[in-house]
């Protein structure tokens, strides 16, 4: 099948072909025709199958057509996404498939100044890219207009939501025209976003080409176990002897990740690390140097998880399991895009039980457990049987979070003062 097929007109499938683009995708074949009727969308795609286009492409396709009517300086197309990164790559993506038809797209986010952005909204943007805190900001500041807003996309709304942002989207979402379509493409389900979909869409079509699978199947899962203290010797043994040019690493903190990159700085491994007291320059930088190949490892927090694109990225490694399931298929879900095959590596210890039974329930098949001679650690295989109450194995943030603070406020005090010490 090609696009043109889809419903889309030659001068938006011309271009794609000159950008390498044969054929679509199997959610751009679900998705695009549905988008193009203007009816309400709810989709479940797994991370680097072309969502950027099954939702970029109509709307571009529907805001053209509008547009033979006249030009507003006002947008007529939001796009919502979680990260900075993520929205930098979608407006990327949006400009050039735009481009022939000379369609203004704006990138709003924090980390930078807001005075080019508002000069960009002043000159008229037809899109508009936005992470949900600095559109906030615009509309404090009455320097964005909402009100011609025709077509909304939620972009990673589960991750949209395991970092807290329903309460901006609240805010932001009925601000807007109720005549508007909405687009919600999500990589997991859960109902949180089952009940998100509920609030802001109509009556949606639903489209699922996940497979009953959270990861591509071309991606392999790996864990390794390790005493906490051979953790970095461990790492550095596995990207030397992988042989992969680029790899990207997960850590849990910011200062961890700090810790990690100058490890493997001092291997002799070339090294970036972004996490959120990078400024956004020195993160752009690093995705960059990453991406073109001046240094083989990239080490960095969740806030890379999504938004990072490379397209034959060969290896994840999990150096700190993330403490919510979902962001596991999030960080994997950059490697193995587009039916490449992958790798994600685990770097599991003793007290990572309760993590690891929790990520396995969202895979199909067990991580496989590789013995790396030297490194070997004994590790109990989570056996702990699910709860009976779905709340007590709840992998939402928000209620892990609430556990966590519950757990903490049951600790007794670590110093009691005695009756003896009081008199004193």
């Amino acid at each position: 099948m090609s696009f043109s097929e889809l419903g889309l007109t030659p001068s938006i499938c011309l271009p794609l072909a000159r950008l390498g683009y044969e054929q679509p995708t199997p959610v751009q074949i679900q998705a695009i025709p549905i988008a193009l009727t203007g009816t309400d969308l709810f989709a479940r795609a797994q991370t680097g199958t072309g969502k950027t286009a099954a939702f970029g492409l109509p709307m571009i396709e529907r805001i053209m057509a509008r547009r033979a009517g006249g030009r507003t300086r006002h947008p007529r197309g939001l796009v919502l996404v979680p990260t900075r990164e993520l929205a930098a790559q979608v407006h990327r993506s949006l400009v050039t498939y735009g481009a022939p038809a000379e369609l203004r797209v704006t990138a709003i986010f924090g980390g930078v100044g807001m005075g080019p952005q508002i000069q960009s909204l002043k000159h008229g943007a037809d899109i508009v890219v936005a992470t949900p805190g600095r559109l906030i900001d615009h509309m404090q500041r009455r320097t964005i207009d909402l009100s011609a807003i025709e077509i909304l996309t939620l972009d990673e709304a589960d991750r949209m939501l395991d970092l807290g942002f329903l309460p901006a989207l609240r805010r932001i979402i009925p601000s807007l025209p109720r005549s508007r379509q909405t687009l919600l493409f999500s990589a997991t389900l859960s109902k949180a976003v089952t009940e998100l979909a509920a609030q802001f869409t109509r009556d949606p079509s639903h489209v699922d080409v996940s497979e009953g699978q959270a990861v591509a199947p071309t991606v392999t899962h790996h864990l390794h176990t390790v005493a906490v203290d051979q953790k970095r010797a461990l790492l550095a043994h596995v990207l030397t002897q992988e042989g992969a040019n680029q790899a990207l690493v997960f850590c849990k903190t910011k200062r961890g990740s700090d810790r990690v990159g100058e490890h493997l700085e001092r291997a002799g491994i070339k090294t970036a690390v972004i996490h959120g007291n990078k400024s956004q320059g020195a993160r752009t930088r690093a995705l960059g140097d990453f991406k073109a190949g001046r240094v083989n490892v990239l080490v960095a927090t969740d806030i890379a998880a999504r938004g990072l694109d490379i397209v034959q990225l060969p290896l994840v490694i999990n150096y700190d399991l993330p403490l919510v399931a979902e962001d596991y298929i999030h960080r994997v879900g950059r490697t193995g895009r587009a039916g490449r095959s992958g790798r994600a590596v685990s770097l599991v210890s003793a007290s990572d039980s309760r993590l690891l039974r929790d990520i396995q329930r969202l895979l199909p098949a067990p991580l496989e457990q590789v013995v790396v001679e030297g490194f070997a650690a004994t590790h109990a295989e989570p056996s702990v049987p699910r709860p009976a109450s779905p709340r007590a194995w709840s992998r939402d943030s928000r209620f892990v979070r609430s556990q966590r603070n519950t757990e903490r406020k049951a600790r007794p005090p670590r110093f009691q003062r005695t009756r003896a010490a009081v008199s004193r």
